[in-house]
């Protein structure tokens, strides 16, 4: 296939993927009955081991694939609009592109966040076929060192494949903050990624306990000046990274167990990656009355939370409804005594 024949074909795929964006925006103001997005977990084991991360280990196996296909179908019967896939590592998963089919098939969208390392054109290929709508890679440095092998130097070859062969849309994710050496890596990865046609995002990262450590001055220059290159950004609603930066609270309304959805490996539903065990109710037993109660539900993590997708999900929603439910009107028990009904 001609280049020019090729980069038309990649245009209308992009430009069809964003009319389905809209419409799922679309109707995400219109009902909060549904999630928006669900992180679903088909592999908790990982290739690599870095140091600040919480949500891998080096011995669990895969979720077998009709146990993915009934969670898939679920998330699909509650209405969810997109489906991440992340772990561990979802490459490691040896029927991942059955289950990426199958989030096709029900018209949700699939995405996936990896580490890269598994890549290899024939890989690309078959993430294509499976229809796979978008990827994420978050590069931590420029050169591996103890904290994390998720390097430049390591992955730039995956980078060009990706640039060569992928027919979904690719972000790549730079960090600054706990545990990474040297913050001006963050403006090396990212015009990298813009310089082989992707986006690029810059995200703050939590230490090994998932608590946010602030910025140092180097580390807020390089984050500013990335937010300035972030020209085709994977999404532009970040702007509560700016308080996180200067380590200030956010006064914001999450939706999480309502509009986002992270499933682990045993299929239970929690807020997000870092608040695991809460609301902790199997996913085949939730309910759009699960869904309600948790739209809300105020989360006492929500201040200094520093996980993007669930601030991003929730700003849609940000105008509606408050936090925690208004109080009713009091009733008398059986004693006689007055009550108030939460």
């Amino acid at each position: 296939m001609s280049s020019s024949r090729n980069t038309f074909r990649l245009r209308v795929k992009a430009a069809r993927r964003n009319l389905r964006g809209a419409a799922k925006i679309v109707r995400a103001l219109v009902s909060t009955d549904h999630p928006l997005l669900a992180h679903i977990i088909p592999m908790r084991r990982c290739n690599l081991a870095c140091k600040y991360c919480n949500e891998f280990d080096d011995v669990s196996k895969p979720v077998p694939l009709e146990t993915m296909f009934e969670r898939v179908d679920k998330l699909a019967k509650l209405g969810t609009s997109v489906v991440t896939i992340s772990g561990g590592e979802p490459l490691l998963h040896p029927e991942l592109d059955d289950i990426i089919a199958r989030i096709r098939k029900h018209g949700m969208v699939p995405g996936m966040i990896t580490n890269g390392y598994l890549l290899v054109p024939d890989r690309i290929q078959r993430l294509n076929r499976a229809g796979l709508e978008w990827l994420q890679i978050s590069i931590d440095n420029v050169t591996p060192d103890d904290v994390s092998k998720k390097s430049l130097k390591v992955l730039d070859k995956k980078l060009q494949m990706l640039a060569e062969h992928a027919e979904f849309h690719v972000n790549i994710n730079s960090v600054v903050g706990s545990g990474i050496k040297n913050p001006q890596d963050a403006l090396t990865i990212g015009k990298r990624a813009l310089e082989l046609g992707f986006s690029s995002t810059i995200g703050i990262i939590h230490d090994g306990s998932g608590q946010l450590q602030p910025l140092d001055g180097e580390e807020q220059r390089i984050y500013h000046e990335m937010k300035n290159l972030e020209k085709r950004s994977f999404t532009r609603i970040n702007g509560f990274q700016d308080n996180i930066a200067e380590g200030k609270a956010n006064n914001w309304r999450c939706r999480a167990g309502a509009r986002y959805l992270y499933i682990c490996e045993d299929g239970l539903v929690h807020y997000c990656s870092q608040q695991r065990g809460y609301p902790g109710t199997p996913l085949e037993k939730y309910s759009v009355a699960d869904i309600r109660r948790e739209f809300v539900t105020e989360k006492p993590c929500a201040p200094h939370c520093t996980v993007s997708c669930v601030h991003q999900v929730s700003t849609v929603d940000r105008w509606r409804a408050p936090q925690h439910p208004a109080p009713t009107a009091p009733v008398r028990s059986e004693a006689g005594e007055l009550v108030q009904i939460k």
